[in-house]
């Protein structure tokens, strides 16, 4: 059950999506996805490297993002940090994923709010699926992620790269705090 702080922070958190949706000035060129995003595998907990992020998690440490595929066929979400410090409040946060194109499995739809749903697409995964990227088609928020809380500085640069190709500005680019 949501708290009313949480339920305020959800509102939020739609007002300012709905905001940046209205803002988008130029068509784009689609944001890249991998050709199929095996869910199985991709389920589980990935470990915030870097992201720009959203409001709420400005000033996150130790961020993880676990997903679990249901019975029904969509994700259950946990996202978790400590907000301001490796000993801060720890948020959680619960949304559904829905996929949207069966044939690839990149292309979902987050929802923290009901009716609401979100973009939210997976722009690259490896192939043992140890690191992925998932962002925007509004390159707007991006988030790195690892199946371990830190990886070395080489693939960390080539995972800041592929974000950068897609056309994101890497001005926001936060690594966010983990501990071993």
């Amino acid at each position: 059950m949501k708290t009313p702080k949480q339920s305020v922070l959800l509102a939020a958190l739609l007002v300012t999506l709905l905001s940046v949706w209205g803002c988008q000035s130029k068509p784009m060129e689609p944001i890249t996805t991998p050709n199929y995003v095996d869910l199985e595998r991709f389920m589980g907990d990935w470990y915030v490297i870097a992201h720009i992020p959203i409001f709420m998690e400005k000033n996150a440490y130790q961020a993880i993002e676990s997903y679990e595929l249901t019975e029904e066929g969509h994700i259950d979400t946990r996202f978790t940090f400590n907000q301001g410090g490796f000993d801060g409040e720890q948020k959680s946060y619960n949304p559904k994923a829905f996929v949207v194109d069966g044939t690839s499995n990149a292309v979902w739809k987050m929802q923290f709010v009901w009716p609401f749903k979100a973009d939210y697409r997976v722009v690259h995964v490896d192939e043992a699926y140890q690191h992925t990227i998932v962002g925007r088609e509004a390159r707007d928020y991006v988030w790195i992620m690892a199946r371990t809380p830190t990886i070395p500085q080489a693939e960390y640069d080539k995972l800041v790269q592929m974000v950068a190709a897609e056309g994101y500005d890497l001005a926001g680019l936060r690594k966010v705090p983990q501990r071993n």
